[in-house]
């Protein structure tokens, strides 16, 4: 009776230590030292990832030197080399951002970078933060 106690706590611990939300975190920028910030990434029951960015003292894209219009949120993976997950821009008094988008592949580095265009497919502008080390 005791070996099956053991048994079932070992399997709580161990499903509930695999069921954690992996967080990245966001390294200091050169272009925006000011800015701070989060990922979070979860599997959900389909098998995606849910990735959550949030961002605080993000200066607005046209305040940077050179101005830019927007800012866009990248991922990359073992499986894909560089996806657009969207746009983000800051907001209130203390400049938060945040994000969240689906993609099908683990996350391995996400990082945000300043655009002229909405629209473009590939990172073009300088990388604002990332979470390679």
């Amino acid at each position: 009776m005791k070996t099956i106690n053991f048994i079932a706590i070992a399997l709580l611990i161990t499903l509930s230590v695999s069921s954690c939300t992996p967080k990245m975190t966001f390294t200091t920028s050169t272009i925006v030292p000011s800015a701070t910030g989060e990922v979070k990434v979860k599997k959900d029951k389909n098998k995606n990832y849910i990735i959550d960015v949030s961002v605080i003292n993000l200066a607005e894209p046209q305040k940077l030197t050179p101005a830019k219009t927007t800012y866009l949120v990248w991922m990359e993976s073992r499986e894909t080399r560089t996806k657009k997950l969207g746009q983000i821009m800051p907001g209130s008094k203390l400049l938060k951002a945040s994000l969240s988008a689906t993609a099908t592949d683990e996350p391995t580095d996400i990082f945000i970078t300043a655009e002229d265009n909405v629209d473009i497919q590939y990172p073009d502008g300088p990388i604002v933060l990332t979470t390679k080390k």
